[in-house]
């Protein structure tokens, strides 16, 4: 895959039963070798309670599961981009991933 523009959810999975946050975004995904970057948009702006959950989770791990509407998903890091409802969305650092069966393996 060169691009990707399209919807995806970003989901908190606190263990492989239980997601504790989904986020419906828009995802503009590019490519160069191997490496690969994201922005996303959230749809729809969060709620006072819906922000408090998501900067509760950001501060416990900023690594999301990014599922695509195909159900394929990849472990991603998310940080903020200084704009409301912006965020940047990378591949998880190798080192970074956790064995499978641990939070970020969600229950497919």
């Amino acid at each position: 895959m060169d691009s990707y523009e399209g919807t995806a959810t970003l989901e908190w999975w606190a263990n492989r039963s239980t997601c504790l946050g989904r986020l419906r975004v828009q995802v503009a995904v590019r490519t160069v070798g191997d490496i690969w970057t994201s922005e996303a948009t959230l749809e729809s702006p969060l709620t006072a309670e819906d922000r408090e959950s998501f900067d509760f989770l950001m501060r416990l791990d900023p690594h999301f599961t990014l599922r695509f509407d195909d159900a394929s998903t990849l472990l991603v890091k998310v940080v903020e981009a200084g704009v409301e409802g912006r965020l940047i969305v990378t591949a998880a650092e190798a080192d970074t991933a956790e064995p499978n069966g641990t939070r970020h393996a969600p229950h497919q």
